[in-house]
């Protein structure tokens, strides 16, 4: 018999099995729109178009230097860029990436979170060095909960989300993940990941809710309006986030599952499979678009001028603005993570610049834009874009991130609720594969043996993404409130009278009745989990080794699986 969680790299996986866990009028493109296909819809977003607003972006731009609007498309990232050199520039955004914390303390606390933000922020509106007073805005990988933070409470990847075909959870999801991002005080997600995954080799396939374009969708406009709230009034208001929906776009369609690699479909293609996410995430009206690291017929997207500007924001009508990921903009032909004009003129407005290239980029791009290499139209365009949004998510009349309604409270980090949600999510999301005889359920006051690697692994179950950008190096220790797979089971069989004991090797000294064998991909994330062949421990069979064993012992096995895809474990089932 088989059971298997061929979901995800679920996160709060100790659920498992028994049930216990933890456009734009001043747009300066000039292209014909009628050259782009009726099939790119227009977009009429919620967030109707202000006089108000714009007007207010108006009178900023009127006053604002050079130096003060490449600030606000420059955005650094925390290990790289200090409270002083906040100060200094007035960075309009900033980030931190996977696996990056306040004082680069993997345990920082909330209120060092907090700490931080209330530094950025007070540095941003200090004009005593910039002249300027804009405050920043930091944007944060909660891509299932907020995942750097420990004790937060972690969701399902988006695989295992996409199985559980229910739209209305996501968006409980993302109404709890957002409130747990306010109460850091930190105010913009990049998510959700709105990939259609086509080829299984890919290393985010788990970070895509499905290859089916409908569900992509609909999970879309699900997400965005859990994260951004009720929008009606053109607002965001302070229990709800920015949302960006990613990556633009074809990141799931590449040649052969390549990270970062090449699209060749035909546009339309292109918009049928792989654009539906964006169709029904700006029509929720998500505020942010961030550009794709892969290629479209060979050109990178980051510098792909006719799908960024031409289609994405004269066309489909995106008003909000485009930020690229991890130094993108580097790897367009002829330019460097510290120079690259091509990026702006293509349409993107906000460039991602870890490392310290920050510092060349902004000062190359101020030199662009005075000696006319940047038209002052195209920087005005991006800047009034990210003005806008700022406007939109009420920072100019919000207190700061330490004064803010969530912020420091720690009962909202990891709270029962959200936990309650997590486990509705783990529930609804495994997916049995087979069930020899009528194995499960299994009898709760059995003497169960529970063995394999993942079996009292939280960080295994977990997946990538989770405090660190690997999902690797941590303990069980690292997730207070959560439940490893073996913790559950303990539990639940426990309260019935029976028992449960933990071999990871499989060996006993007392025949069980019954042994689940716990296994499957440890963590990875991005280009790192990129594979060749779909082939489940091609070449090392050790877990198939495990559940032959205990199958010839005359022991009934149940397989839980944890993927973030599909593979071929057809050796695994028929040892079962």
């Amino acid at each position: 018999m088989q059971y298997r969680l061929a979901t995800s790299v679920a996160a709060a996986l100790g659920a498992l099995l028994l049930g216990a866990c933890s456009s734009n009028p001043e747009a300066t493109s000039t292209t014909n729109n009628a050259a782009v296909p009726d099939y790119w819809p227009s977009i009429q977003s919620p967030i109707a178009r202000s006089d108000e607003v714009e007007k207010k972006v108006s009178e900023m731009l009127a006053t604002m230097t050079v130096k003060q609007k490449v600030a606000q498309i420059v955005q650094p990232e925390i290990r790289d860029v200090t409270v002083e050199d906040m100060r200094e520039y007035g960075f309009g955004s900033y980030l931190n990436g996977g696996g990056s914390f306040p004082n680069n303390n993997k345990h920082a606390t909330p209120d060092e979170w907090i700490a931080l933000a209330e530094a950025m922020y007070q540095a941003s509106i200090d004009d005593s060095l910039d002249g300027s007073t804009i405050p920043t805005m930091w944007g944060t990988d909660a891509v299932h909960g907020h995942n750097n933070v420990i004790g937060a409470t972690l969701f399902p990847h988006n695989i295992g989300l996409g199985a559980m075909r229910d739209p209305s959870l996501i968006e409980k999801i993302a109404t709890a993940t957002a409130k747990e991002v306010r109460a850091t005080g930190i105010d913009w997600i990049f998510a959700p990941t709105v990939a259609a995954a086509r080829d299984d080799r890919w290393g985010r396939t788990y970070e895509s809710y499905s290859e089916d374009p409908e569900v992509v969708g609909a999970y879309a406009r699900a997400i965005v309006t859990g994260l951004q709230g009720d929008i009606s009034d053109g607002n965001i208001d302070d229990q709800h986030v920015v949302s960006t929906v990613k990556h633009f776009v074809g990141d799931g369609g590449t040649e052969h599952g390549d990270d970062q690699g090449n699209n060749i479909a035909d546009e339309e293609t292109l918009f049928r499979i792989h654009a539906q996410g964006y169709v029904e995430g700006l029509g929720a009206g998500s505020q942010s678009v961030m550009a794709s690291f892969n290629s479209w017929h060979g050109e990178k997207l980051h510098g792909n001028k006719y799908l960024l500007t031409d289609v994405l924001k004269d066309k489909m009508g995106f008003d909000g603005f485009v930020v690229g990921d991890w130094n993108g903009h580097g790897q367009i032909e002829g330019c460097t993570n510290d120079n690259c004009p091509q990026a702006l003129l293509a349409g993107l407005d906000v460039y991602m610049a870890p490392t310290p290239t920050w510092k060349p980029l902004f000062h190359n791009l101020v030199a662009q834009v005075e000696s006319g290499e940047i038209p002052m139209s195209r920087l005005d365009d991006a800047v009034r874009r990210v003005l806008r949004v700022k406007v939109r998510v009420g920072l100019f009349d919000l207190p700061s991130p330490a004064n803010r309604s969530l912020s420091g409270d720690k009962s909202i980090i990891g709270h029962p609720e959200h936990r309650a949600i997590a486990r509705e999510a783990v529930r609804k999301s495994l997916v049995m594969l087979k069930n020899n005889d009528h194995l499960l359920p299994l009898e709760p006051n059995s003497k169960v043996l529970v063995a394999g690697d993942g079996a009292h692994n939280i960080g295994k179950q977990s997946g990538g993404w989770t405090i660190t950008w690997q999902g690797t190096g941590n303990e069980n220790s690292d997730f207070p409130g959560a439940s490893s797979i073996y913790q559950g089971i303990r539990q639940a069989v426990s309260a019935a009278g029976g028992s449960a004991v933990l071999s990871v090797d499989g060996s006993y000294d007392e025949k069980p009745d019954v042994a689940i064998v716990v296994f499957g991909e440890n963590p990875y994330a991005e280009g790192n989990g990129d594979i060749a062949n779909v082939e489940y421990q091609r070449g090392e069979k050790s877990d198939l080794a495990l559940l032959k064993k205990l199958k010839a012992d005359g022991i009934p096995v149940v397989g839980v699986f944890i993927t973030g895809r599909p593979l071929w474990v057809n050796p695994e089932i028929n040892a079962t």
